[in-house]
């Protein structure tokens, strides 16, 4: 919704609000030793700027170039949206609210399809990321393995590692050798984006991922430790010289400094552990007012800062929702709203962890055969930003404001645990803390129970009553510099203070309608202004005391001068809303303030001019406040006629233009359709198809004994379908087949003898118990439609189709990845079939044709269509059958639907869109989603819980003609899809960032 110009009125139309407190001053200081380095102004925004930068810490927090940095940092994977030019959209949503850092995965199998093979081009680009996230002003937070889990296939692991000797995660030399051909391929890329070198902005460097060999209750062994050395030595002779670190999987004090050998280098590692809590319980305190110890969290490193690599931004879902209710991820961003994010982060915050990484920020997608068992394509996670990168979710106010916050008031990086006070209800829980240079003072106060209380607290100086709400927390801060002024006490929480042109300006947000009462210490009589009606003041006794109705009226501003003072300090008050348009963004020139748009993405000074890009959804006002000489303003660039506000603002005239309507093709008519299967038939020549005939393997499934190796890995087949072709002979008195199989959640076998079929089993939906489960292996028992011949030797063909729906990951380091895939072993039974009479089976199998060289090895499986471009643009269907939807058949197999359908956007709308499937859920059947030869998931239409996938502009021609194509896998037992297939608009805004098309060859 736009803002109105009542808002922007000349008597309600000041600006919006600053940040940036300065403390005690600055001073440049060895980052080695934290005596010298007291509170003083954060270092700059972060660039490519050439030249060199420190990088330390203390028991506080980081420092760079000899000032203290409190990063507020959001996870998001560039392999999980697959359009680059869309990695430049969410940085800039990150880094505009509030993110100074981007932590990334960077997954191997994402980027090897072969030993030896590596590819970093295209959507692999990690160079490109690591540009775009310098471009944009964010640390990074580099994390490249080997294993990453993240709840993708094998955990990052390359299939073909499936296949190798040596056991992962360990010091075996031909593991070792492996990892070390990875990381060099990655740290040779990583080396030249280092902020120490000024080439780029990479200021952190994870080895490992939750690494815990040890099984539950022993310690670390020797070969763990020298894995660990290994992996340090190996990055730092690779170049890599910005700190080090891992994350714990829980507050285990794992991997400490000191814990194994750096090859005598100290002082450069830092200890973090990961964080997910479950939001229906009280907030843990893992530091300052913890247990302590090697268990407490923080405490177990007293030398380094309170680290989370990973606290939990939400949570995933698997096949069936049963995590969620079957709500999916609307569930999980419900359960970790805006009260969770607050309570949670300022316990944090209170707990002395001024090193924070949110998983995730921004979800994105599994697409492709990417994801883990454990989850279904949509990794939306319930995160701050949607997986249709829509940033107006509600949980977003408080990471907006918390994270402006620590990045402008510097007195948050060094703050040592205080003398207890109490609120006057003793429900509330407060915590005390002080900064030691400024004497500015911190107090969280927080409500476990499940009603608002309001209280007050004396013994800290707030005498007047403030409120915080059920299972919430509040920030109350005293003894802060705004400024020239300071601030003796407020009860509602500064989200920043910035000096823009000739005056400071600061914001106060909250709650809609709560009260917020601010003092600011006078030694002398001042002069406040109210220029809007709902703010009030008075000024006694040496205090300006200013209250305020937040959010009633929309931004409500006071001017506060006094004479002979040559910069006032401009107060704002919002509400969680209003404080979502407020962007404060530093530049050469000065710092810029801007009100009013739901987005701004970039901010530049040159000359008079200030130029400012964004979105808008609705029309909406403008306001900026701007470094001195600036009077001009454009918007996406074009001018924006402006006029002088009584506080000294750019205020823009007519209001921003909105975003068009847009209309969506429908999708119901002139599909074209073809079924499939041509490997079941009894003729069908496989003769180029793999033999099956390996008699071991390195896969922890035992080879059943007198078998083949019938693993789909060992024969190079690691992603989608896996076809076999059993070439029976002397199968006399055969009356029925076991076939048993092992795959990952939700995976299923069809089979056929001699072209009939069999029929389908499948694995069950995983439970809230097995919803976490990666492998599952079963015995699918078929009767023969008819006793074979006695003795005859004639010849029938068994054909098997397995979906194994990918590894399972190694995050107990045991080689779980390695859990087979595909058939295990087969068995015939019957009276003449005994285990000494087996019938002689020759074994063929196929997978995945050669990967795609374009859109890489987890785009295909091996399904028939697969493997003959059915699924490419440019494909030749015009024989095939045309339909219209809904369409239902009824057998077992693969039906596939091909249609072509045009976008016409206009130049300027940034539309997300996704596509809907749905259907009865008693019908059996799931559906692989190709647009443009992209794979981007699989739907399964009796168990969900996803129905709507994201189809990521870049792959979607929205200007232009797009190929939609559905393989659709029925078990034969009820009619099969699709039936209901639309676009539906995910999000909308006039902006965006220019996309460029991702290549997708077509045949």
């Amino acid at each position: 919704m736009g803002l109105s110009r009542r808002t922007f009125s000349a008597l309600a139309g000041t600006t919006a609000l600053g940040l940036a407190l300065t403390g005690s001053g600055s001073l440049a200081t060895n980052a080695r030793t934290s005596r010298s380095v007291p509170t003083g102004p954060p270092p700059s925004p972060p660039t490519a700027d050439g030249r060199r930068h420190s990088v330390g810490f203390d028991r506080y927090s980081l420092i760079v170039d000899g000032r203290r940095l409190v990063l507020w940092s959001g996870e998001m994977h560039p392999f999980r949206l697959p359009s680059p030019s869309l990695w430049r959209d969410v940085l800039q949503k990150m880094r505009a609210h509030g993110h100074n850092a981007v932590s990334v995965y960077v997954a191997w199998n994402y980027h090897s399809p072969a030993p030896g093979a590596y590819d970093f081009t295209g959507v692999r680009d990690l160079d490109l990321f690591l540009r775009t996230a310098a471009e944009t002003g964010l640390y990074v937070i580099l994390r490249p393995g080997p294993y990453i889990n993240a709840e993708v296939d094998a955990g990052g692991f390359p299939g073909w590692l499936t296949a190798t000797e040596g056991r992962a995660r360990t010091a075996d030399p031909t593991y070792l050798k492996h990892v070390d051909e990875w990381l060099t391929q990655v740290n040779t890329i990583a080396a030249r984006h280092q902020f120490t070198k000024g080439t780029g902005t990479v200021l952190l460097y994870q080895i490992e991922n939750e690494y815990d060999p040890s099984g539950a209750g022993a310690g670390l062994g020797a070969t763990a430790r020298d894995y660990m050395s290994h992996l340090y030595k190996k990055v730092r002779a690779d170049g890599i010289d910005v700190p080090l670190f891992h994350n714990d999987k829980g507050r285990n004090g794992r991997w400490l400094p000191g814990s194994f050998d750096t090859g005598g280098e100290k002082g450069r590692w830092l200890y973090g552990f990961d964080g997910y809590p479950d939001p229906a319980r009280t907030p843990p305190d893992w530091g300052h007012f913890g247990v302590g110890g090697r268990t407490g969290g923080a405490t177990a490193s007293p030398r380094t800062p309170g680290f989370l690599p990973e606290f939990g931004g939400g949570w995933f879902d698997g096949w069936g929702g049963a995590t969620f209710q079957g709500k999916g991820y609307a569930e999980a961003r419900r359960t970790r709203d805006a009260a969770y994010e607050r309570r949670f982060h300022l316990t944090n915050l209170a707990n002395g962890i001024t090193l924070n990484n949110v998983y995730m920020t921004f979800g994105g997608t599994s697409w492709g055969w990417l994801p883990a068992p454990a989850v279904y394509t949509s990794y939306d996670y319930g995160a701050a930003f949607d997986e249709g990168r829509k940033a107006a979710t509600a949980k977003l106010a408080p990471m907006h404001q918390l994270g402006h916050l620590l990045q402008r008031v510097p007195d948050f990086a060094k703050l040592d645990r205080a003398a207890a006070v109490r609120a006057r209800d003793d429900r509330l829980k407060v915590y005390h803390l002080t900064n030691p240079d400024t004497g500015f003072h911190v107090y969280v106060v927080r409500n476990d129970t499940d009603e608002d209380i309001s209280s007050t607290m004396p013994d800290a100086g707030f005498a007047v009553p403030f409120t915080v709400p059920a299972r919430d927390a509040l920030l109350l801060t005293a003894d802060l510099a705004l400024g020239r002024r300071k601030l003796k006490y407020a009860t509602v929480p500064p989200m920043f203070c910035v000096t823009a042109g000739r005056q400071d300006i600061a914001l106060f947000a909250g709650r809609y309608g709560d009260m917020a009462q601010i003092a600011l210490e006078s030694e002398q009589d001042v002069e406040a202004t109210r220029l809007d009606p709902e703010g009030a003041w008075i000024y006694d006794r040496g205090l300006l005391r200013v209250t305020a109705p937040l959010g009633v009226g929309g931004l409500t501003r006071v001017r506060v001068e006094a004479a002979g003072s040559e910069r006032p300090l401009l107060l704002l008050f919002a509400d969680d809303a209003t404080s979502l348009r407020l962007w404060p963004f530093d530049t050469p020139s000065g710092t810029v303030l801007v009100y009013g748009p739901p987005l701004v993405r970039e901010v530049t000074v040159r000359g008079d001019t200030v130029h400012l890009t964004g979105d808008t959804y609705g029309a909406t006002g403008l306001e900026v406040w701007a470094p001195r000489g600036v009077g001009r303003v454009t918007w996406n660039r074009r001018p924006v006629r402006t006029r002088i506000s009584v506080t000294g603002s750019l205020l823009a005239e007519p209001l921003l233009p909105g975003v068009e309507p847009v209309t969506l093709p429908a999708l119901d008519s002139g599909w074209r359709r073809r079924t499939e299967d041509p490997e079941s038939e009894p003729d069908f020549d496989d003769s180029a198809w793999t033999v099956a005939d390996k008699k071991t393997s390195f896969s922890i499934t035992p080879v059943p004994e007198g078998q083949p190796v019938l693993f789909a890995d060992d024969y190079g087949f690691h992603y989608g379908d896996v076809w076999y072709r059993g070439h029976v002979t002397e199968a006399a008195g055969a009356e029925s087949v076991a076939l048993s199989y092992s795959t990952g959640t939700q995976g299923l076998l069809m089979a056929w003898l001699d072209g009939t079929p069999l029929g389908t089993h499948r694995m069950p939906v995983p439970d809230k118990d097995t919803v976490g489960k990666g492998s599952w292996a079963d015995t699918a028992t078929f009767d023969l439609p008819r006793v074979l011949p006695q003795g005859a030797g004639g010849a029938h063909v068994l054909s098997v189709l397995v979906r194994p729906m990918q590894h399972d990951q190694d995050g107990g380091a045991d080689d779980a990845h390695k859990v087979a895939r595909g058939l295990t072993a087969v068995t015939f039974k019957g009276a003449d079939t005994g285990a000494s009479s087996q019938p002689e089976v020759r074994w063929r199998l196929q997978g995945a044709a050669e990967p795609d060289p374009v859109r890489g090895p987890l785009n295909n499986g091996g399904l028939f269509g697969e493997r003959e471009g059915w699924h490419l643009p440019g494909f030749a269907d015009g024989e095939w059958r045309t339909v219209d939807l809904p369409h239902a058949d009824r057998g077992q197999g693969v039906t596939w639907y091909r249609k072509t359908f045009r976008l016409a956007l206009d130049t300027g709308t940034d539309a997300s869109i996704g596509l809907v499937l749905d259907d009865d859920p008693a019908r059996a059947y799931r559906v692989q989603i190709f647009l443009n030869g992209w794979n981007m998931g699989q739907y399964i239409n009796d168990v969900g819980p996803q129905h709507t996938f994201v189809l990521p502009n870049g792959i979607l021609r929205t200007r232009g003609t797009n190929t939609l194509a559905l393989a659709v896998l029925s078990d034969g037992t009820t009619p099969s899809g699709p039936r209901d297939v639309r676009l539906t608009l995910l999000g909308v805004a006039a902006g965006g960032v220019p996309v460029t098309p991702v290549d997708s060859p077509g045949r």
